[in-house]
């Protein structure tokens, strides 16, 4: 169940979305609160999860992931009794950034990030195609990236 956020911890995840590491006066001088009330504020959405963790974002290109794959994963029947398991595996992996489970033709969607495609090409032959359970791997690569942000449009 959804919480219920005032206007202000609205306004404070807007602006943490954008910039986790201002400081709580500062936070607290662009929503409208002194320091003390923002920093309570923030102390709650952390402690009831509502702010999971906060991170730095890198540009993986910048940092020599220049291939980026989306790959469609379908099992086996017998596969689709160890759903549990190959997410585990999938967890293992650091190449996997994000795993979905599906619901239609495919099991699962993953977000890969490799080198390049003679990278991933080897994570797919090495890992990825040797979990127990598959009949499947459509994989696709991204040319270009059109859009890509960690905000929620909160209202």
């Amino acid at each position: 169940m959804p919480q219920k956020l005032d206007a202000f911890e609205r306004k404070i995840l807007h602006v943490l979305q954008e910039d986790a590491s201002i400081p709580t006066a500062k936070l607290g001088e662009m929503v409208g609160l002194s320091s003390s009330p923002c920093w309570r504020r923030v102390d709650r959405l952390e402690k009831e999860g509502i702010i999971t963790r906060r991170v730095a974002l890198v540009d993986r290109q910048k940092v020599g992931l220049n291939a980026h794959i989306f790959a469609q994963v379908k099992l086996n029947a017998h596969g689709r009794a160890n759903l549990d398991e190959f997410a585990a595996a999938i967890r293992s992996f650091p190449e996997v950034l994000e795993a979905y489970v599906l619901m239609g033709v495919f099991d699962f969607m993953l977000r890969i990030v490799a080198a390049d495609i003679d990278a991933y090409e080897r994570f797919f032959f090495t890992k990825l195609s040797k979990l127990t359970g598959i009949q499947e791997i459509n994989s696709t690569v991204a040319l270009s990236q059109v859009k890509a942000t960690t905000a929620l449009p909160i209202s």
